[in-house]
C-alpha cells in the first residue's frame, strides 16, 4: 500500500549491530570518541582565540573547521551513543529531516577546505600580496559565503528529498539519515531529482576537490622554485596538515556518493560514513595540534600556566 510523507511519523535506524555485547562496546567507543572530539576542538578554538600568534588567516580557517567538526559530530554521535543502550532505535520524521539538513555542515566544510587551499596558495606563491589578499574582511567574507552556500544547497536537497513519496518500510539501514539508504525507501525517484542531486554533489564536492588539486599544483610549483631545501620543507609543512585532512575527508565522501550504484554495499557505507561523521572530527584537532609548531607552543604555554 502506498504511503506518502505526511503519514511517515518516524524512521528506524538499524545501526551497526543487534548484539548487546557489541552495542555496549560501541557505546564506550562512541562516548570516548565524542568526548575527545569535544575537548580537542574546543581546546583548539580557545587556543586560536586567545593566543595572538594564532591570529592569522590560516588559523582563522582552522578555528572554523574545528567549529564545523564540533557541530557535525554533535548531530550524529550523541544519537549513536543513545541508540547503543536503548531498545528504541526510532528517530522522528522531523529529527531525520534535521539530520539530513545538517549535510550543510559537510558542504560548508568542503568549501572551507577550498578556502584553506587558496590561503596556502597565496601565502606560498604570492607572499608579498598575502596580507592584502587575505585581509580580515576577505576571510570573514569567505567564511560567511561558504556557510551560506553550504546551507542553501542543503535546503535544496532536503526539500527535494523529503517531498518524495515514501512507500517502502521505514527502516533505514544505517546509523543516521543519510541519502543512499533514505532514497531506497522512496517509491519512485524522478529523473529531475537525480539531476538536482548530481548537480549539488558536483558543486559541493567535485568542484572543491578540483579547485584544491589545482591550488596544490601551483603550490608545488612555487615550492620547487624555492632554492633552499629547508625553505621547501618549511613551505610544505604549512600545508601538509590540510592536505592530510582533505585526502581523508573528501576521499571518504567520494567513495560513498560517486561510485556506481551497482557496487553499493550499505555495510561498507556505514563504516566509511562513520569515519567522516564521527572519526574525522576527532582527528582534525589532533592533526593540527601535533603538526603545527605554533599550536604546540600555545599548548605548552597553557600547560605551564596551569602548573605554575
Amino acid at each position: 500500500m502506498e504511503r506518502v510523507n505526511h503519514m511517515v511519523t518516524e524512521f528506524i535506524l538499524v545501526g551497526f549491530t543487534q548484539d548487546p555485547m557489541m552495542q555496549l562496546v560501541l557505546f564506550v567507543l562512541f562516548l570516548v570518541v565524542y568526548s575527545v572530539t569535544v575537548v580537542g576542538n574546543i581546546t583548539l578554538i580557545i587556543f586560536i582565540c586567545t593566543d595572538s600568534r594564532l591570529h592569522t588567516p590560516m588559523y582563522f580557517f582552522i578555528g572554523n573547521l574545528s567549529f564545523l567538526d564540533l557541530c557535525y559530530s554533535s548531530v550524529y554521535t550523541p544519537n549513536n551513543i543513545g541508540n547503543c543502550v536503548s531498545e528504541d532505535k526510532s528517530i522522528s520524521f522531523a529529527g531525520c529531516l534535521a539530520q539530513f539538513f545538517s549535510a550543510g555542515l559537510g558542504y560548508s566544510e568542503c568549501y572551507l577546505l577550498t578556502a584553506m587551499a587558496y590561503d596556502r596558495y597565496m601565502a606560498i606563491s604570492n607572499p608579498l600580496l598575502y596580507a592584502q589578499a587575505m585581509s580580515s574582511r576577505v576571510c570573514v567574507g569567505l567564511v560567511t559565503a561558504l556557510y551560506l552556500g553550504g546551507f542553501i544547497h542543503s535546503t535544496i536537497i532536503t526539500s527535494e528529498t523529503f517531498t518524495l513519496t515514501f512507500c517502502a518500510d521505514n527502516v533505514i539501514d544505517d546509523f543516521f539519515c543519510d541519502l543512499p539508504p533514505l532514497v531506497k525507501l522512496v517509491c519512485d525517484v524522478k529523473a529531475n531529482y537525480h539531476i538536482v542531486l548530481y548537480f549539488l554533489l558536483a558543486s559541493n564536492v567535485l568542484m572543491p576537490i578540483v579547485f584544491i588539486l589545482t591550488s596544490y599544483l601551483f603550490i608545488i610549483a612555487a615550492i620547487l622554485r624555492i632554492r633552499s631545501t629547508q625553505g621547501q620543507l618549511k613551505a610544505f609543512s604549512t600545508c601538509s596538515s590540510h592536505l592530510i585532512f582533505v585526502t581523508l575527508y573528501c576521499g571518504s565522501i567520494l567513495y560513498i556518493y560517486y561510485r556506481p550504484s551497482s557496487s553499493y554495499s550499505f555495510e561498507q557505507d556505514k563504516i566509511v560514513s562513520l569515519f567522516y561523521t564521527v572519526v574525522f572530527p576527532m582527528l582534525n584537532p589532533m592533526i593540527y595540534i601535533l603538526r603545527n609548531t605554533d599550536v604546540k607552543e600555545a599548548l605548552r604555554k597553557l600547560f605551564n600556566m596551569m602548573i605554575s
